[in-house]
């Protein structure tokens, strides 16, 4: 072999490979390489912010693999992915294989296409030093937060707290909007609804109430909705004005990060990782039945709008193909990209218009073909010719008010034929209701009028999608960091799912408060926002990645001293959820209180009753093994007594009330009908640590029998033991007992 290409992923690797073929092998590094020890602090303040990069322990065996293979070749290319995290991962594979840094050996693919790759591998270019800078202070920067101000917490509030630079905004963010939400005071208000209709004809429509004397006019009360009502009892209700007119609907741009990210929380109720994954795999490259091995998006890490004049040709080609020449607009769309883009790879698109995801269906997973679509349709639906839209607005009279009746009809279609974006929350503005042919002067008749009263609501809690748009709105992070931004402050237990929506621990709420008391910096808006195009300046070579170090740390470090000299000999406290629950050993309440574990249930008899269990198991779903936790629902095999639900290390478990005399156990799970094929004892059904199902003997300790496959009600019809059922391309039932061979193909019950 001449040449080897290493890059990020194994799967993308496989689809490289096959495009280049002969005189050419391809590895993957799995990611990050190298980086700040777990261990220590890592960066020497005093030399000019020098970091301490070493081997990560975990890709011990990759590093290895790396260094004994790279022997073997000519000409080594860096072709990790194409932003500033790729780009530090080709540095420090670079310094890890002694390749000089200004060789020209760095590759990047911004489609995984045999075009793309290519043209990639004929024009080489060196490691951009400046982009590597960029992430170099990116990580050191959130190395200083981290592990100078962690510490500070666990002194003030709790152990096991971190801080996070751009993570703490975030929390900050969602913890502003829970108080938002807890100081709203609603406001009555009074709507007054009627339905209407013209003398020649039957069909009615609605109407609501606009304003008294040409003007708009708000009623807050019942009292002003009644005297409406009785000034208009029995009056003629007359159109006043008839406003025709169009409207054009613009479509969508194609996607970028976010809002891929946004639109698939919406119409898939997909959280961002998830996306973010899914993406990936669309991109490193699928086998594509009849097509082969291809990547079938581009990079899906972008904040730019720009794409090719090849792709937005063929979009063009497409959709007159398809749909016809009035689908494509007069002049091909060119979406701007926000002023602080960095603009380093094209809006999200597939590689490859022709093919379609009902081509591709047969070839991807469910999930797969959910993103694939919404990509294609997005970008497809981006450069086809606006929606025309007929209104109609009917200003109704009666007496010195008017009412007012609005709609629509689609007079044509546009980009609306094959696509429409999502909304983060429902509104009325356009419900495609269609009114019979008004003109002015004509007289109206009545059939219904209802006053209603309503009370404004409180701003809604951010879902991911509405989190990553104010997020990318304000400047915070970049497109690489939405996601792990929102699964980090939510594995740390700042923040907690309410459904779809995010909400604030207590824990959260503290830390803001610390944070916003005494590190105000650092959790605020425009300052990080302001840091993030810092680090911008030094991606292009205009700032020097120390400068910007140098001034954050000696003022976020005086702040840190000045914070340990004003809370000296103070901590905060968590406060304690009052809770419904009794403890089942004194009968004191019960509180939920958060340790470095998470939420518990204590019992607020303590010291004298240290009662505690985990607040997850309260929402235990064990119905479904048909689990009874009240204590006597089990009885002890040895000695009969009644059994009851303790906790150990390993979970809840049944024990025997006869302890120390009796130490029996039994799994919390429940038995099962089964029996076990080797001791004819009961088979329980038990959880993974990674929470699959599997099925247990009960003698486990002496028998060592489990099996992964249902047990059946039916016995073998051989030997009379359980039978069991394998799930699988031919599901079939089998018995497990040694010697007996009984299987038979079947038609499993779900």
């Amino acid at each position: 072999m001449q040449n080897l290409i290493i890059m990020e992923s194994a799967a993308k690797a496989k689809t490289v490979k096959k495009y280049l073929g002969k005189g050419y092998d391809v590895l993957s590094c799995k990611g990050h390489i190298r980086d700040l020890p777990k261990s220590s602090f890592g960066v020497d303040i005093q030399h000019d912010f020098t970091p301490e990069y070493v081997d990560m322990p975990k890709k011990e065996d990759v590093i290895s693999e790396l260094k004994k293979s790279a022997k073997k070749y000519n000409n080594i290319y860096l072709a990790t992915d194409p932003d500033r995290e790729g780009e530090a991962i080709a540095w420090h594979l670079a310094k890890l294989l002694k390749l000089p840094l200004n060789d020209k050996n760095r590759v990047t693919f911004n489609e995984i296409t045999k075009s793309c790759v290519e043209n990639e591998i004929a024009n080489p270019r060196q490691i951009d030093i400046d982009l590597f800078n960029a992430q170099q202070a990116r990580r050191i920067l959130d190395r200083i937060v981290g592990y100078k101000l962690s510490p500070f917490l666990w002194k003030k509030v709790r152990k096991g707290l971190s801080a996070g630079r751009v993570q703490s905004v975030a929390v900050r963010i969602v913890v502003d909007r829970e108080n938002e939400i807890k100081a709203f005071v609603p406001q009555e208000y009074w709507t007054i609804d009627t339905k209407l209709s013209t003398k020649s004809s039957a069909k009615k429509f609605a109407a609501k109430f606009h304003g008294k004397d040409g003007k708009k006019m708000e009623i807050k009360d019942s009292d002003t909705a009644q005297k409406i009502l009785s000034d208009i009892h029995g009056k003629d209700f007359t159109v006043a004005n008839v406003k025709k007119g169009t409207r054009k609907r613009n479509p969508a741009p194609p996607f970028i990060t976010s809002t891929l990210q946004q639109e698939a929380s919406r119409k898939l109720g997909y959280q961002t990782a998830r996306t973010m994954k899914i993406a990936q795999q669309l991109y490193d490259g699928i086998n594509i039945k009849d097509i082969g091995e291809t990547g079938l998006i581009t990079y899906m890490r972008t904040d730019s709008l720009r794409i090719s004049d090849e792709a937005r040709n063929l979009a063009g080609e497409y959709i007159n193909r398809v749909y016809g020449n009035e689908y494509l607009p007069e002049k091909p769309y060119v979406y701007k990209t926000k002023s602080n883009a960095q603009d380093a790879h094209e809006a999200i698109r597939p590689t490859d218009i022709s093919i379609t995801p009902a081509m591709a269906k047969d070839s991807l997973t469910a999930e797969q073909f959910k993103v694939y679509k919404l990509i294609w349709e997005r970008f497809i639906a981006s450069q086809m010719a606006n929606a025309v839209l007929n209104t109609v607005s009917v200003d109704i009279a009666v007496e010195n008010y008017t009412f007012r009746a609005s709609g629509f009809t689609v007079k044509f279609q546009g980009f609306m034929v094959l696509y429409e974006e999502g909304k983060d929350y429902k509104d009325d503005e356009e419900k495609a209701t269609e009114l019979p042919p008004l003109e002015k002067g004509d007289v109206l008749k009545l059939h219904e009028i209802v006053p209603n009263q309503h009370f404004t609501e409180p701003p809604p809690r951010y879902t991911e999608a509405t989190l990553i748009k104010v997020l990318e709105e304000k400047g915070i992070g970049r497109p690489s960091t939405y996601s792990p931004t929102i699964t980090t402050i939510i594995d740390r237990g700042y923040i907690e799912r309410k459904g779809k929506t995010l909400k604030p621990t207590v824990v959260a709420d503290v830390i803001t408060e610390l944070m916003q008391k005494h590190f105000e910096n650092i959790v605020d808006l425009a300052f990080t926002a302001n840091m993030e195009d810092s680090l911008d300046l030094v991606e292009t070579g205009k700032q020097y990645w120390v400068d910007i170090l140098d001034k954050f740390y000696h003022d976020f470090d005086d702040t840190l001293k000045k914070a340990e000299k004003n809370m000296e000999g103070e901590k905060m406290k968590i406060p304690e959820e009052e809770t419904d629950e009794v403890c089942d050993k004194c009968g004191k309440p019960m509180v939920i209180k958060t340790g470095r574990f998470g939420k518990f249930y204590a019992c607020t008899g303590f010291p004298d009753c240290k009662n505690t269990f985990d607040a997850k198991e309260k929402s235990d779903k064990t119905d479904d093994l048909n689990v009874n936790e009240e204590e006597g629902s089990e009885t002890c095999d040895k000695c009969s007594k009644p059994m009851t639900i303790k906790r150990g290390r390993f979970g809840k478990f049944w024990a025997c009330t006869g302890y120390p005399d009796c130490k029996s156990t039994k799994p919390l799970t429940g038995h099962t009908d089964g029996l076990c094929p080797k001791c004819g004892g009961k088979i329980y059904a038990k959880k993974s640590k990674k929470g699959k199902t599997y099925y247990s003997c009960e003698n486990f300790k002496t028998c060592e029998f489990w099996i992964w496959d249902e047990p059946q009600k039916d016995k073998c019809p051989k030997c009379q033991s359980t039978i069991f059922a394998k799930k699988g391309k031919s599901p079939k039932t089998y018995c497990a007992k040694e010697n007996c061979g009984y299987e038979k193909l079947t038609e499993i019950d779900k």
